[in-house]
């Protein structure tokens, strides 16, 4: 099966590449964030396009939808991203994380019917979630410059391109049937908007600039995640580490 995106995939690199290579930061920005105008203006794209589309969407999603459902819709794609996550627990190091991904994957795909029950979950193989960035920075691979990027939202350099490997990767990206593959990815970012609804109000109370807000969290909770929570080093000095 050849996957239909490799365009999107292949511009998505051109333009990190392109601005990467632009050097065109400013005296007075934080040194994680050397675009930020660029990334301004992606950041209020997206908060339109989630305002007159996305976020409706998702709103009248969570209205109709039964809670069991839902749950057995999130568990059905978490299913599917088990089998990268142990990939990539794998390729960390972390074999024994590694072998419970794959173990919950075997359980839940067979007496689980298809991902749609966590019956691993109920038998105590903890869930864990490992994209390609995460191994990447567990390799090493600096941060480089933060991008907002429209529609995937907030990316590290190293992240965007973790994202590129992730997606390339995706069973769903890779369904023959275009309607059903459409349906399938529409599905699971409604399913993941809903999921954030909860969060909304307390990010527009909690954030004096929006923007700065988000990009924040978003660099220390990927920092967490590549030091899995603990004994993380100091934040770097340099976008390049």
């Amino acid at each position: 099966m050849k996957p239909t995106f490799s365009r999107p995939l292949t511009a998505c690199a051109c333009a990190v590449a392109i601005l990467a290579a632009s050097g065109c930061a400013t005296v007075d920005q934080d040194p994680a964030d050397p675009f930020e105008g660029f990334n301004r203006a992606m950041f209020a794209v997206n908060e339109g396009l989630d305002k007159v589309a996305i976020k409706p969407v998702a709103q009248g999603y969570d209205a109709v939808t039964p809670l069991p459902v839902k749950v057995a819709v999130g568990n059905f794609f978490g299913n599917i991203w088990d089998s990268w996550t142990a990939i990539n627990n794998l390729l960390q190091g972390k074999g024994a994380d590694g072998l419970s991904d794959i173990g919950r994957v075997l359980i839940n795909s067979t007496v689980g019917i298809g991902g749609i029950f966590d019956v691993a979950g109920e038998m105590g193989l903890v869930k864990h979630s490992e994209d390609f960035g995460q191994t990447l920075g567990t390799w090493g691979v600096p941060n480089g410059p933060y991008f907002y990027w429209p529609i995937i939202g907030p990316r590290t350099t190293r992240d965007t391109f973790g994202w590129l490997l992730d997606t390339y990767y995706d069973p769903v990206w890779r369904v023959d049937n275009v309607a059903l593959r459409n349906s399938l990815v529409a599905l699971r970012y409604t399913d993941i908007r809903a999921g954030y609804l909860p969060a909304d109000k307390v990010v527009e109370e909690a954030a004096f600039d929006k923007y700065s807000y988000i990009r924040d969290a978003y660099l220390q909770n990927r920092r967490s995640l590549i030091f899995d929570g603990v004994d993380s080093p100091p934040p770097p000095l340099s976008p390049d580490h």
